[in-house]
């Protein structure tokens, strides 16, 4: 079936795949011939002639109506899981006839659903239609495609003519964040029972403060931030720029994700990081993110995009290396982490099954570690309280504590 799909693409590529008028035509025409053929009739020539003729020229019609029209695609904005993309394709006419009776096939990746298709009936010189359509988005990810397709039959409809545009885009669905009322895991981070807190001064924009720069003054900027000296300087009015330095608590959201993960559980686990770290800047925390494949990610949007193109990483065997701050690690499995560091452990799994049952209890560091169960509702669980962390006997899965120090 994939080989007779690609087979009819490259006959509509050069304008030879004929629509249920054309084949019909074209068996017409050629028993027409062979009837001829047999009775040396003169009419059934020039009738299967005839319509040999059209059926070539049918070939070359669709060319001809998909020229001079361009196509651009608008940057696709992020979302989350759950929410739809909102595509934007711009469709103009760049030539002095009209154009019309094409379809718009865009290619989006398996992961997306159905490929979306639309038909124009008339496009006038020069004239735009933007073609606008939504797209499910069941999971997170980063989803690229690279081609759309203009189709068109026109204007005799006996042969399909296909072009394939080069238009390569990126779509990047955000994990779901969860609205979290409370979570004690990063609240406990607060308390002031030996834990080492790292101070480091954030800087904001803001409307007092501590002048950054000068810029040139804009529409509805206040008045009172007019530097008058140096716009007298420069002959145009020029604008300070402020900023106000705050120290913030640095908590670091670290992911295993080199760990034995099952796919629902490492998908929750995405789902925790993100609303975790959005729970820590609400709290006023300096949030940050941390992967095993590159370094402390800070900003937004960049924390959020890192999250949406995460995977299990099932080759890797190296414990992870964790940064030197407090950490809360998303880990499928109990790591061996250094006591008294403000280091906490969201653990997937039972307590009572990790390490095959091999597992006791301890209570030297309470308040650190916060079991999941894949089975029951997530945002529930991290908003519950927190309890002791489980030491394993078996060394499987777990750095050096000195790696995590």
């Amino acid at each position: 079936m994939d080989s007779l799909r690609r087979w009819g693409h490259r006959l509509e590529q050069r304008g030879l795949r004929p629509a249920y008028a054309g084949g019909l035509l074209l068996a017409l025409a050629v028993f027409l011939f062979a009837a001829a053929t047999n009775t040396m009739a003169g009419w059934l020539y020039v009738m299967s002639g005839l319509m040999l003729a059209l059926l070539a020229l049918a070939t070359r019609l669709p060319r001809r109506q998909l020229q001079g029209i361009t196509v651009e695609r608008w940057p696709i904005a992020p979302v989350s899981a759950g929410d739809p993309l909102a595509v934007e394709v711009v469709v103009t006419n760049r030539q002095r006839q009209p154009k019309g009776l094409f379809q718009l096939v865009d290619a989006l990746p398996t992961g997306l659903g159905q490929p979306p298709h639309t038909a124009l009936r008339s496009l006038g010189p020069n004239q735009t239609h933007i073609w606008r359509y939504r797209v499910p988005t069941p999971r997170r990810g980063l989803y690229t495609w690279s081609t759309l397709t203009l189709r068109s039959a026109a204007p005799l409809g006996l042969f399909w003519y296909r072009r394939t545009l080069a238009l390569p885009t990126t779509a990047v669905v955000y994990p779901q964040v969860l609205p979290l009322q409370g979570c004690p895991i990063v609240d406990a981070l607060g308390d002031q029972s030996g834990q080492q807190w790292h101070y480091h001064p954030v800087v904001k924009p803001a409307t007092e403060g501590v002048t950054r720069s000068l810029r040139p003054y804009r529409w509805g900027d206040p008045t009172r931030l007019i530097h008058w000296r140096t716009s007298a300087r420069y002959g145009e009015l020029r604008v300070r720029e402020l900023e106000k330095v705050t120290a913030s608590q640095e908590v670091v959201i670290a992911l295993h994700t080199q760990g034995p993960w099952v796919e629902a559980d490492f998908e929750q686990a995405v789902i925790a990081a993100a609303s975790l770290y959005h729970y820590a800047l609400d709290k006023g925390f300096a949030a940050a993110l941390w992967l095993p494949q590159g370094e402390l990610l800070q900003d937004r949007p960049g924390v959020l995009t890192a999250l949406a193109g995460v995977q299990i990483d099932p080759h890797s065997t190296d414990p992870p290396m964790g940064p030197e701050v407090p950490t809360l690690w998303l880990t499928p499995t109990p790591l061996s982490i250094p006591q008294g560091a403000g280091h906490r452990q969201v653990i997937w799994g039972s307590p009572l099954g990790t390490v095959q049952g091999q597992a006791s209890s301890s209570s030297d560091a309470p308040n650190t570690t916060l079991w999941i169960q894949p089975d029951q509702p997530l945002q529930a669980q991290l908003q519950a309280q927190l309890q002791a962390p489980l030491q394993t006997s078996m060394g499987l899965n777990q750095p050096h504590p000195s790696s995590l120090s």
